[in-house]
């Protein structure tokens, strides 16, 4: 059935359809929550069970495990959220029913119970499913009858995923940080909440755009469009499709769980050299394999080559998805313990200088896109305009807060008692010595939990202090060591802290301290903060990489993805440049971690905005939904590798060093890259001239 027309298609925003800017907001409020929430999970886990803003206090491995079966989930899901929608009940109540349970998944994340966390994980896996396949679908559908102005059209649609991703990292990130985990979690469910009612009200501008066609004859022509007789699925396809889905499900269950010491249900299959469920996995692997390639052979030699191809690239994907997703893992941890995240002075001020203009400009822009489209729509749909507005104060509202917040925070030397110890590896029991051969010492401050003795040698410790307090100088003070740095506990938070201790049957660490000096200025970039980068970056560039693809130079689909994958081992390999040779406390400029940032973007532009073309140009139409879960399950697998690998970071940092773990991750992107150029001229044949 065709699209009725209705106002919207005589209103243009921008040179664009109306509709496409109900769509941008929709799609970047969802992505506010999802990447808000996303930037907190891995700290949140492995935060100190005790303290100002307590976590959980998992090792990085438990967490990675945990956060590896989300992800895998959050890709798998969409494929049956897609099917879902396509027979049942429509891309649009699909994508409203998505934003509800992913809402209440928010809503739940921000109470602060173990049961209450799992049930919003859950949410927001099973409503992803259902929104994240269906708003691609309404867009190519409002675009149908306008092919020319398409490409436009999911150029703007791409840039609200990302201002969304952005805001979201930034503004639930330091909510989180600064005043509490669950803060963070419940402002990424304010805003899925207000973006759900939009995309709601704005039905009289959107006629039967999403909306399933139940008539007969509708029925019909879907019918004629998704069935081809010559190769339906077998008994045998059904079989081993429910052995692989099952295998999965279990293994990724069971991955965080075993971790944790809860349960192993594949521990009866362990063996010295594979744990049960990683040999189950890889089995599964194996009958997956052989129901692909059993499928492809049944089609023709042109669209079996073509479909082989896609394979190829869906294989050398995982190996980008694997390193590129580092930055939910790994590079979390390593902002947050070895990055020189605290500024001072002149630093600390063109940094907050520098955070304003990338804050306010962006906000500006899509201010204007707002104004605009409530001039023309507002009568339309007065009612999405309102929760619109209502939107953008709540983020200019949150913006400015932490802003203020940084350019108000003041700066001191405090001074406390401690002890000094040399300093002696965990392993061996040898003194640690530096570059000149000299011992080094560990201070460790003085408190209940670190008594002074006779053989203590006892010092006066000076370390610098933020607050968004004015404190006069030999003002007594307490303090605590949380997070990578030193904060103030006020009088209340002692009493919760002692409690705590208490409840843990641990000693109190808090520090007895004291104001020596005032400062200039001081300001902490939150770890989040780097994750907004990658979204800053993605604006910044895509234009610019987008005008590649339409020039001469524009590389076969094999060059694409080993370019992609190498500039993300360049990128990895200014770390392990950057930490070679350093001792495992070591804190990089934050320069090191914004260059890795700056070319993971370049090549997820290379790789990531293709991938999904060369599935519809190369598969037809009665495989292309096998061929596009494929696809989602390459990179669910990616998901769950990445985070595999990238909770290993301590493991390794301990036995070997961080550099290690950056060069690995630096060899094997680069090593994948180099091996899909040279397979360049087998890609190519297997097109058979698709370009």
């Amino acid at each position: 059935m065709e699209t009725t027309p209705t106002e919207f298609y005589k209103s243009n925003v921008l040179g664009q359809r109306s509709g496409l800017f109900v769509l941008f907001f929709t799609e970047m409020w969802e992505r506010f929550s999802f990447y808000g929430m996303r930037v907190l999970l891995m700290q949140f886990l492995t935060a100190s069970v005790i303290g100002l803003n307590p976590g959980w206090e998992w090792t990085v491995e438990q967490a990675s495990a945990l956060y590896g079966t989300y992800a895998m989930m959050l890709y798998l899901t969409p494929i049956f959220g897609g099917i879902i929608a396509d027979k049942y009940i429509g891309s649009r109540m699909a994508v409203i029913i998505g934003a509800i349970i992913m809402t209440i998944g928010h809503a739940a994340m921000a109470f602060d119970t173990p049961i209450m966390f799992f049930i919003g994980l859950g949410c927001l896996v099973i409503g992803t499913g259902f929104f994240k396949p269906n708003m691609p679908s309404i867009l190519g559908e409002m675009y149908k009858d306008l092919p020319e102005k398409k490409d436009g059209a999911y150029s703007i649609f791409y840039m609200g995923v990302n201002a969304g991703a952005f805001f979201g990292m930034m503004l639930c990130g330091f909510l989180a940080e600064k005043i509490g985990w669950h803060w963070g979690f419940g402002l990424a469910g304010i805003f899925m909440l207000l973006g759900t009612l939009q995309f709601a009200f704005a039905k009289p501008m959107m006629g039967n755009l999403g909306i399933l066609d139940k008539s007969a004859e509708g029925k019909e022509l879907k019918n004629n469009e998704d069935t081809d007789k010559r190769n339906p699925f077998k008994t045998i396809d059904y079989i081993l499709i429910t052995i692989i889905g099952v295998i999965g499900l279990l293994y990724a269950f069971n991955d965080p769980l075993s971790k944790n010491g809860i349960s192993d249900i594949f521990s009866f299959m362990d063996t010295s050299v594979l744990r049960g469920q990683y040999i189950m996995i890889l089995s599964a692997l194996a009958l997956f394999i052989y129901l692909l390639v059993s499928r492809i052979l049944r089609y023709d030699k042109v669209v079996r080559d073509r479909m082989f191809a896609v394979v190829l690239l869906a294989f050398f994907l995982i190996f980008f998805f694997m390193s590129f997703e580092q930055g939910a893992t790994s590079l979390v941890i390593f902002a947050k313990e070895n990055t020189q995240r605290i500024l001072y002075g002149n630093h600390a001020l063109y940094f907050n200088i520098f955070n304003t203009l990338l804050t306010i400009i962006p906000m500006l822009f899509i201010s204007y896109v707002l104004i605009k489209l409530a001039q023309k729509t507002i009568k339309q749909a007065f009612l999405s305009n309102v929760v619109l507005i209502v939107t953008f104060i709540g983020i200019w509202a949150s913006a400015l807060w932490m802003l203020n917040y940084n350019w108000k925070s003041h700066s001191y030397e405090v001074s406390f008692n401690a002890t000094k110890t040399i300093k002696t590896d965990p392993k061996t029991g040898e003194e640690v010595l530096d570059d000149k051969g000299n011992k080094t010492y560990k201070v460790t401050p003085i408190t209940e939990a670190n008594i002074v003795n006779n053989e203590s040698v006892k010092v006066l410790e000076k370390v610098d202090l933020a607050s968004q307090k004015e404190f006069q100088l030999n003002t007594p003070i307490k303090i605590l060591y949380e997070g990578e740095k030193y904060v103030e506990v006020t009088p209340e938070a002692e009493t919760k802290l002692k409690a705590d201790y208490a409840k843990h049957n641990r000693p109190s660490e808090i520090i007895e301290a004291q104001i020596t000096q005032v400062k200039d200025s001081q300001v902490e970039i939150t770890v989040s903060w780097f994750s907004t980068l990658n979204s800053f970056f993605i604006i910044a560039l895509a234009s610019m990489v987008s005008r590649l693809w339409g020039s001469r130079f524009n590389p076969s689909a094999a060059f694409k993805y080993g370019f992609g994958l190498i500039l993300v081992a360049i990128g990895f390999l200014i770390l392990g440049l950057g930490t070679y040779g350093e001792d495992k406390t070591v804190k990089l400029s934050l320069f090191f971690l914004a260059a890795t940032y700056l070319f993971h973007t370049l090549g997820e532009l290379f790789i990531s905005p293709v991938g999904l073309s060369y599935v519809s140009k190369l598969v037809p139409g009665r495989m292309l939904a096998f061929m596009f879960g494929v696809w989602y399950l390459a990179i669910a697998i990616a998901q769950k590798l990445a985070a595999l690998f990238g909770g290993q970071i301590k493991v390794i940092q301990n036995e070997h060093s961080l550099s290690y773990f950056f060069i690995l991750f630096t060899a094997i992107p680069a090593a994948a890259g180099l091996l899909v150029m040279l397979l360049n001229p087998l890609i190519k044949k297997l097109m058979h001239g698709i370009k």
